[in-house]
C-alpha cells in the first residue's frame, strides 16, 4: 500500500514537472536547476530531445551513486526519470497548449510547476535529479555541503545558458525561475524555513542517530531523562536538518521505531554550529 502510494505520487510530480519544462521554459530557452536545467541546455546545443537528454544525464549519475543512496530509493529514482522523460516526450508531441509570450509569466509558472512536480516526487520517496547524489558523494568526501553544492551546480547551470543563447536576460530568468522552484518545493515539503529542528523520542536513538548520520550527513544529540507520568527514562534525540530532508528522516525513524515520536520545529534562526553538520 505505501509502495502504489508512492507511485501515485512520483507519476504527479514526474507530470507536473514535464509540464512546467515543455510547456513553459523551453518555448522561451529558460533553463531550471539540476539536471533538467542541464537537458534543456543539451537539447539546445546537440539537437537530442530534451527527453532523451534527461535520460542520458541522470542514469550515469544514479549509477554513480548506488553505494551512497538505498537500493528501494534508486529504483524508485529510475521509475521517475524514466516517467519524466516519457511525459516530456508525450507533452512535446501532443501540446495544443496555447503559446504564451511573456517572459515573466513562463519564469512563475515553468519554476512554480516543476517545484511543485518535485516536492510531489520527493514525498514519494524518490528523486528526478542526479545532481542530489552528485552532492552527496562531493559532500562526503569534502567540507562542503550537499545544499552548497547543488547550489554551485546551479550556479554553472545560469552561467551556461547565458554562454549558449548568447543572452545574460535567459541566465537572470532562468535565476528568477531556479528561485521560485526552490521556494515551491520547501513550501510544500516542510514550508519555507531552510531549517528544521527534530525532536525524536524513542528507545532506539542510538541506532536511529546513527542512520541519521549515515544517510543525512546530521550530527545531534541525545538527551536523558525521565517521563512524566511513570518517572522511566526516556531518551530524545535531538537533531537538526534540511527542509528537504524532513521526508527522508521520518522513513529512517519510522522503519527502526514504528512508535518512535517525531516532533518538527522551525529553526528561525541559528548562531555558530550549532547544527553540527557533517556533510
Amino acid at each position: 500500500m505505501v509502495e502504489f502510494k508512492n507511485i501515485i505520487l512520483i507519476s504527479l510530480g514526474s507530470y507536473l514537472l514535464a509540464f512546467g519544462v515543455t510547456l513553459f521554459l523551453i518555448p522561451v530557452n529558460i533553463a531550471t536547476g539540476g539536471t533538467p536545467g542541464m537537458s534543456i541546455i543539451l537539447h539546445y546545443l546537440t539537437g537530442i530531445p530534451t527527453s532523451y537528454a534527461m535520460v542520458l544525464i541522470n542514469f550515469p549519475l544514479v549509477l554513480a551513486g548506488l553505494k551512497f543512496i538505498d537500493f528501494r530509493f534508486a529504483v524508485r529514482t529510475v521509475f521517475a526519470i524514466i516517467l519524466t522523460a516519457y511525459f516530456v516526450s508525450l507533452l512535446a508531441k501532443v501540446n495544443s497548449f496555447p503559446p504564451i509570450d511573456s517572459m515573466l509569466l513562463s519564469t512563475i509558472y515553468g519554476g512554480g510547476c516543476i517545484g511543485a512536480g518535485i516536492a510531489i516526487v520527493m514525498k514519494g520517496q524518490a528523486s528526478v535529479g542526479g545532481t542530489t547524489i552528485v552532492a552527496q558523494i562531493v559532500a562526503r568526501y569534502s567540507s562542503f555541503r550537499s545544499a552548497q553544492i547543488i547550489m554551485f551546480l546551479d550556479i554553472i547551470i545560469i552561467v551556461a545558458v547565458g554562454i549558449v543563447f548568447k543572452d545574460m536576460e535567459l541566465a537572470l530568468w532562468s535565476l528568477i525561475g531556479i528561485y521560485i522552484t526552490t521556494k515551491v518545493i520547501d513550501k510544500i515539503l516542510t514550508g519555507a524555513v531552510a531549517e528544521k529542528v527534530v525532536h525524536i523520542i524513542s528507545n532506539k536513538t542510538d541506532s536511529i542517530g546513527l542512520a541519521i548520520s549515515e544517510d543525512l550527513g546530521r550530527d545531534g544529540t541525545i538527551l536523558t531523562g525521565e517521563s512524566l507520568i511513570d518517572q522511566n527514562e526516556q531518551k530524545v534525540l535531538s537533531v537538526v536538518v534540511g527542509a528537504r530532508q524532513i521526508p527522508k528522516l521520518q522513513t529512517i525513524v519510522l522503519s527502526r521505531d514504528e512508535s518512535a515520536v517525531v516532533l518538527v520545529m522551525d529553526a528561525s534562526e541559528m548562531i555558530g554550529s550549532s547544527a553540527h553538520t557533517i556533510t
